[in-house]
């Protein structure tokens, strides 16, 4: 699979662009703020129906416009299909393939599959455990329709829990029957969910292992574990054990909306012991084996999608990670950079490369 074309109008600083790209590494450079990581930011739209910076999508119309359009033509099993995006400020988003429009924007995920490392994603690592969760949840999401459905449904039934204990608090009352409602939709959702992140787990943490350990040319031990209440017992008698407490706090304190993954580097955990270099390398490692493990599940080779790291990793690491990405196992890759000398130098023995300039929102082709 592969995006042969990609056109924009008033997405974020880009006014209009129509681009024909390569089947291989298409290098978008230019300044910081130019627009580079718009372009990405446009694949991801066509592919997870939403923006990886900006979940407000209508704060991605350009300034002063009235609407957006993203598009482009995939090729994917012999065949092209066309996916249109298109958002008014007032308006609902409207999201077509070959010019049907989904009725559910859930239906689309998976379809056209992306891996995106951008400076953000430093976050996965040093950040709170929800970010974790949320990495976790945008790849199994996009290998399992059913595991999206369970998780859409298991925080609806999550806000409504939480919005009833505070009415019980609010208004100094109780009612057990109203809480068992959402107690056996929690229970029944989040036993599904926690048996499919388990599941997945156990294939992605031995392809993120061999990935550090390339990636990082290092001898130490880096590890990778999944941390859930729902390993000490079934759900619906952790929420019941946690009644009085939920009470008190007028929120869920149980459930799988509190799994973490835990990073280690020789048993010690990765954001407080690791060095800059071993936390980067363990993010490339995380993506790669995202990349990886999605392929095998899949069947589909996810887009690569590579935002300023090489800014953000040393020359020996990007040179172990070029090589990985170079190979057959790996397709189409959108790269951004702030240096077009850095880009030939480092793709100067690969075929198949495209390069477009950007300068303040526009795009050179040729």
């Amino acid at each position: 699979m592969y995006l042969k074309q990609l056109s924009l109008v008033n997405f974020k600083n880009i006014s209009g662009a129509d681009l024909e790209l390569g089947k291989k590494f298409n290098c978008f450079v230019g300044n910081n703020g130019s627009g580079k990581t718009t372009v990405l930011d446009a694949v991801h739209y066509l592919s997870m129906c939403k923006s990886f910076l900006n979940s407000i999508d209508s704060q991605n119309i350009k300034r002063d416009q009235p609407f957006m359009v993203v598009s482009g033509t995939f090729f994917k099993d012999d065949e092209d299909s066309l996916v249109y995006c298109a958002l008014k400020h007032d308006g609902k988003k409207q999201f077509k393939k070959n010019k049907k429009e989904y009725q559910r924007l859930i239906d689309h995920v998976g379809q056209f599959p992306t891996v995106i490392i951008a400076p953000t994603d430093a976050d996965i690592i040093n950040g709170g455990s929800e970010l974790r969760r949320k990495f976790l949840d945008g790849v199994i999401s996009q290998l399992d329709r059913e595991y999206l459905e369970n998780l859409v449904q298991y925080n609806k039934a999550l806000l409504q829990r939480n919005a009833l204990l505070k009415y019980f608090r609010e208004n100094r009352t109780f009612q057990q029957e109203s809480l068992d409602v959402w107690d056996a939709q929690l229970s029944q959702r989040g036993t599904l969910i926690y048996q499919r992140r388990k599941r997945f787990l156990e294939d992605f943490i031995s392809a993120f292992s061999s990935y550090y350990k390339t990636i990082s040319e290092s001898v130490e031990e880096i590890g990778l574990v999944y941390d859930s209440q729902l390993s000490e017992g079934d759900m619906l008698d952790l929420l019941k054990a946690s009644l009085e407490k939920d009470r008190a706090a007028t929120y869920t304190t149980v459930g799988i909306h509190k799994d973490d993954l835990t990073l280690t580097i020789n048993d010690f955990p990765l954001k407080k012991f690791g060095s800059q270099g071993q936390q980067k390398s363990a993010l490339v490692s995380l993506k790669l084996a995202q990349f990886k493990v999605m392929h095998e599940k899949s069947g589909i080779t996810p887009l690569l999608l590579l935002d300023d790291i090489f800014d953000k990793l040393d020359d020996d690491r990007v040179g172990q990670m070029l090589k990985l990405v170079g190979g057959k196992a790996f397709g189409q890759i959108f790269i951004t950079d702030t240096h077009p000398e850095r880009v030939a130098e480092l793709l100067k023995d690969e075929k198949d490369v495209k390069v477009f300039p950007i300068s303040q929102g526009e795009i050179q082709v040729d």
